[in-house]
């Protein structure tokens, strides 16, 4: 990466400031020194740590990462055979291994709840440094003094002891009103390490000792007393004595922590890794920053596409950009106005770059993506050097030169004023050759230019797209937004009269240029136009469209409603004719009886027995029939409710609707639970014993139809009914089940409290409620169910004209606490009734 072009782009200034984030001075040399990465697995691997402490930030957890003083000089000194370390160096040795101890325990401490992955692995990476952190906190203290050892307590005693002779020598004086007209203070003050009086010059013969200091005017000498000299020698002798014991017990220190000088070491790298990526999450979070994804995928290929961009440096005055490239599209011209901020989108959109290949998070909005850049070659500003006679034109040649000559698929081209500086005719030749060149190297190009050729090169070429700053026609401005699609004016004359070129001049110009304008301008303005039209008669088709949809959702919704209650009718008739049956079979019965006292022929009784057969086959096709209808509509039903649920994710979409999020950390519904019971302060779980007898609950067939146990017909037999239908079915066939009144007890939703006992309603009836009122009630359910630990529950709307269904369906939809829902089978309430299933 080219130093120049980083300047350039303000890349250091942003690196600088997010080394201000940095807990370490070590950590913070290091950042001052980056530049971006080309390793994609580097780049990756710093995103995702810097990610992972984005969500730590996030907390109100306590700060897992503390700084620490420079140590690495510390390391190089030990590892030297015999040298010691300071106390001083003690201390900061001893605060790393805290500070690394720390950091490990409250990553590892939230890496569950918080998924820190990556934070986790990494510190698990830290060697373990007890050894050194017990060695150096065996001689000092937690807060850096030396603790009171064998070694030295016997010298510390000794110095005490003198110290407090010497004090009461001094006391003799000063108290002793003998020399209260000798004495100028009577507090004993130190000179050279020793204590002496203050004496006043003409009465120094009063005192015997050595004088050891005189006062500028003359006029008093500080003398140590002939019985304090002793002492103080002693003293002398004792703290050079201390010194030496202590320097000893330092260099033993060493000794022990030298075997783990590698280990420190790659402790501190870890520990600078972890304050790098860190510290960009400080200024990332700071910011609204969010980290990019990236263009290549292994899947996928994506283009270049920035939203709300921000650049860092304009702080509050920054207007957000949108950057949308096409794929197949490697060249975006920028166009527009002076000062309307095309230097300062592209600076923005190269920065960018240069930030996340860092590793750094961006302030943009979520689902923007960059490339990954080898190089960056940049042509910004005047290059007019007047030492080395470079002129402007030249200036800009010899970048662009360089480019061309070094450039590949994977480099960035940034070209500012591409074709300025010369003869406009030949400039725009040299711009068009020049992109042609860049072009066939597939390099990604940004430039921005005035030349009307250049925007028409745009269009004719498909590798390239245009762009332009917006420039507000009324108040003779720009807006500095970017409109990716369309060329720009560059409104020159407009902007010169506003700036106070006098008017005169401003119509004279247009006058020269009247007879000679291209149609160029036209065009444009007649593209931004059509631009406009194009976005209302898209914004008019969507809306078509998704009517359309509603009213072939609502026919459909309707179709199966007719078929809902075309079968309830065909339950009816099969039920008349279950009665007919059993009517029949009795009078059959009585005729065979009445038979069997006459006349009996084998004829005549097989005859029965046979329309019995026939009459039994034909009833038992009929509800099979109804079954199979009955299946088919309950599968129709769903895929009508997975088209709801999408068309009403579509719509949320759109609108960009936001809801609360759900409540989290819910707590156990132990009590709510009728399988649940508490007895002497412990929860003991009943189960129901299921089996085959009247009134058990069943799943029947493949389809899982439920259903009752009404009576036994015999072995291994079983006439269920479904609804309103019954049938006659086979064990093997039937699966039990825990019967409704176990799985479903009724509460009562309390809509308007907050009191402490409100428990959610297994069944919620809304019939009657208007749609706020309705909404509300089943946002208090949602909120309960979370609270107690209630996974499913319905919710009982009605059909009526299907606003209340509707509305239901729509808030379930964007509920982020719901994980799926569906209408009821027909015979438990169909359209009228949703089952819901929380997350």
């Amino acid at each position: 990466m080219d130093k120049k072009t980083l300047t350039e782009l303000d890349y250091y200034r942003i690196r600088d400031e997010i080394a201000c984030c940095c807990l370490a001075e070590e950590s913070r040399f290091i950042m001052t020194r980056l530049e971006p990465f080309t390793q994609v697995e580097e780049i990756e691997e710093r995103k995702a740590l810097s990610r992972e402490w984005l969500k730590y930030l996030n907390t109100t957890r306590a700060s897992a990462l503390s700084g620490w003083n420079p140590v690495y000089n510390i390391f190089k000194a030990i590892s030297v055979e015999g040298a010691s370390i300071s106390l001083e160096q003690t201390r900061d040795l001893g605060s790393f291994c805290n500070s690394v101890y720390n950091v490990r325990a409250a990553v590892e401490g939230a890496e569950s709840d918080l998924g820190l992955k990556n934070l986790a692995a990494l510190v698990r990476s830290l060697p373990d440094l007890g050894a050194v952190s017990s060695a150096i906190f065996r001689i000092i203290t937690p807060d850096g003094l030396l603790r009171d050892l064998p070694q030295i307590r016997s010298i510390q005693e000794k110095i005490a002891n003198l110290n407090s002779r010497i004090k009461g020598l001094m006391q003799a004086f000063t108290s002793n009103s003998r020399y209260a007209d000798v004495l100028e203070s009577t507090v004993p003050v130190l000179r050279g390490g020793r204590q002496v009086l203050a004496v006043k010059s003409n009465r120094r013969a009063s005192i015997p000792g050595i004088i050891h200091e005189v006062s500028q005017s003359g006029l008093t000498v500080y003398i140590e007393p002939d019985e304090a000299v002793q002492c103080s020698n002693e003293l002398v002798e004792a703290e050079f004595e201390l010194s030496a014991e202590i320097r000893k017990i330092l260099v033993e220190l060493a000794g022990k922590i030298r075997p783990y000088c590698q280990e420190l070491k790659d402790a501190l790298k870890i520990m600078e890794r972890l304050d790098i990526t860190r510290a960009a999450s400080v200024w990332g979070k700071g910011l609204n920053c969010v980290f990019a994804e990236n263009c290549q995928t292994d899947a996928f290929s994506f283009p270049l596409t920035l939203i709300q961009a921000r650049h860092p440096l304009l702080g509050e005055k920054a207007v957000p950009i949108d950057v949308r490239f096409i794929e197949g599209k490697r060249i975006l011209i920028i166009t527009g106005p002076n000062t309307g901020g095309k230097t300062v989108t592209l600076k923005t959109i190269a920065l960018f770059a240069m930030l996340n290949q860092s590793g750094f998070p961006l302030p943009c909005s979520e689902g923007s993506r960059l490339p990954f850049f080898t190089g960056v070659f940049a042509d910004i500003g005047d290059e007019q050097n007047m030492d080395e006679s470079l002129s402007t034109f030249s200036g800009h040649m010899k970048n662009i030169a360089k480019a061309v000559r070094y450039v590949n698929e994977n480099s960035l081209v940034l070209l500012d004023e591409l074709g300025s500086g010369t003869d406009p005719q030949e400039g725009a030749a040299i711009s068009m050759a020049v992109l042609d060149r860049l072009i066939e190297k597939k390099a990604f190009v940004l430039i921005t230019t005035h030349q009307g050729v250049i925007k028409n090169y745009g269009y004719t070429h498909q590798e390239c797209i245009n762009a332009s700053v917006e420039f507000n026609s009324d108040t003779l401005s720009p807006t500095y937004r970017l409109l990716m699609g369309v060329p720009g004016e560059s409104h020159a004359l407009d902007i010169a009269k506003k700036s106070g070129l006098p008017g005169d001049i401003v119509q004279k110009a247009r006058d020269y240029i009247v007879s000679e304008k291209t149609d160029v301008s036209a065009l444009i303005k007649g593209l931004t136009e059509k631009h406009t039209e194009l976005d209302s008669l898209t914004q008019n088709l969507e809306k078509r469209s998704d009517e359309v949809e509603e009213k072939a959702f609502r026919n459909e919704e309707r179709s199966l409603e007719l078929r809902a209650k075309e079968l309830e009718l065909k339950a009816g008739i099969q039920r008349e004719s279950q009665e007919f049956l059993s009517e029949s079979r009795k009078k059959l019965e009585n005729l065979v009886r009445i038979i069997k006292e006459g006349e009996v022929t084998r004829e005549k009784t097989l005859g029965v027995k046979n329309f019995i057969s026939q009459l039994t086959d034909e009833v038992k096709k009929r509800e099979e029939e109804l079954l199979r209808e009955e299946e088919e509509l309950a599968r129709k039903m769903e895929e009508l409710s997975k088209k709801q649920k999408v068309r009403t994710s579509k719509k949320a979409t759109k609108k960009k609707t936001k809801l609360k999020d759900a409540l989290k950390n819910a707590v156990s519904m132990a009590q709510a639970d009728d399988n649940v019971v508490i007895k002497d302060g412990k929860k003991e779980v009943t189960m129901e014993v299921l089996e085959f007898a009247p009134g058990a609950s069943v799943l029947a067939g493949k389809s899982k139809q439920e259903g009752v146990i009404v009576a036994s017909r015999g072995k291994s037999q079983w006439e269920v009914q479904f609804g309103s239908v019954k049938m006659l079915m086979k064990q093997k066939d039937l699966t039990l089940v825990e019967s409704p009144k176990k799985r479903t007890p009724t509460y009562t939703l309390d809509l308007n409290g907050d009191s402490k006992d409100s428990k959610p309603a297994y069944e919620l009836r809304l019939l009657g409620m208007h749609s706020e009122e309705a909404i509300k009630a089943l946002e208090r359910q949602i909120d309960l169910c979370v609270l107690n630990g209630l996974k499913n529950f319905s919710v009982i709307h009605g059909n009526g004209n299907g606003i209340l269904r509707q509305s239901v369906q729509d808030y379930l939809s964007n509920c982020p606490s719901v994980q799926d829902f569906s209408f009821a089978s027909p015979e438990e309430g169909g359209f009228g009734k949703t089952y819901v299933k929380l997350r």
